[in-house]
């Protein structure tokens, strides 16, 4: 912090006017220096600089998507983005897979949640039927006040 309390670090177009200066000093001394170099020096300088600019060329375009393929990261996988038709159906098919798996486990869940509800009934059922009371005698209201009632 400075005596303003502000930030002693200098602003992003600050740091980059200051970088930008830098590289011109350093690119106008090595310009001026270039001129004492023997001519396969020089030559092998310029192609090395060639090859340097396109590599950041490369990185630059590698670095920024294309604006209109922002968020269509899914929708290109989906239509295979370039590969053989053979492989791009795999693809799909591959993606569909765990759809399979979740509808499989939600039947598996209903079958055997409806398997427990039919054990439970034919388990009351079965006491039921076993019992020395009629089947009327549970249907009684008074019945179920003698359940509730305290046994002596």
């Amino acid at each position: 912090m400075n005596r303003t309390g502000l930030s002693s670090s200098p602003p992003v177009a600050e740091a980059e006017a200051l970088q930008a200066r830098f590289a011109y000093r350093v690119t106008s001394h090595l310009t001026h220096q270039a001129a004492a170099l023997p001519q396969d020096i020089t030559e092998r300088l310029r192609i090395a600089r060639e090859q340097a600019l396109q590599k950041a060329h490369a990185a630059r375009t590698v670095r920024a998507p294309a604006r209109g393929a922002v968020g269509l990261g899914p929708v290109l996988a989906w239509l295979g983005s370039g590969r053989s038709e053979e492989s791009s159906l795999w693809l799909k098919l591959a993606s569909f897979l765990p759809l399979i798996v979740l509808v499989s486990g939600l039947i598996a869940i209903q079958d055997w949640h409806g398997n427990n509800e039919i054990s439970a009934a034919a388990e009351v059922d079965a006491s039921l039927l076993a019992d020395d009371l009629p089947p009327s005698a549970y249907s009684d209201a008074g019945f179920v006040e003698f359940l509730k009632s305290p046994r002596e």
